[in-house]
């Protein structure tokens, strides 16, 4: 099975839009618009998933820059997505470079003037 990447769609491209598009290429195992879990809305791409390299290859020459339902798509061969590390949504949250606790003043010891505490 060889996967293709069909990027730039419309929000009106349908699934039985992209098969009739492909089918004249080679059997088709899968078509799947890639929808945005929050919104409900389409993301703007799909895959297609064909038989065999040959109609895939034919499917991409002959398709990418195709205008659809208004879109010029981009066609191409599908790549595994990338390894990406989970749970970190950005840099640094503190207003400094480094850690300095949880409170981020990083005084320990120093009262709020600058100097330190007298025990007595």
């Amino acid at each position: 099975m060889n996967s293709i990447y069909v990027g730039n769609l419309s929000r009106n491209t349908t699934e039985a839009t992209l098969r009739s598009l492909f089918e004249p290429f080679g059997p088709i195992k899968s078509v799947k618009i890639v929808i945005d879990r929050l919104t409900g809305e389409p993301r703007g791409f799909a895959f297609v998933d064909m038989e065999d390299a040959e109609s895939s290859n034919a499917a991409i020459s002959a398709l990418n820059g195709k205008e659809v339902d208004g879109q010029r798509l981009r066609i191409n061969e599908a790549r595994p997505r990338e390894d990406r590390p989970r749970g970190s949504f950005g840099g640094n949250r503190g207003g400094s470079s480094d850690f300095r606790g949880p409170r981020g003043g990083g005084r320990s010891g120093n009262d709020d003037r600058g100097g330190f505490r007298s025990r007595y």
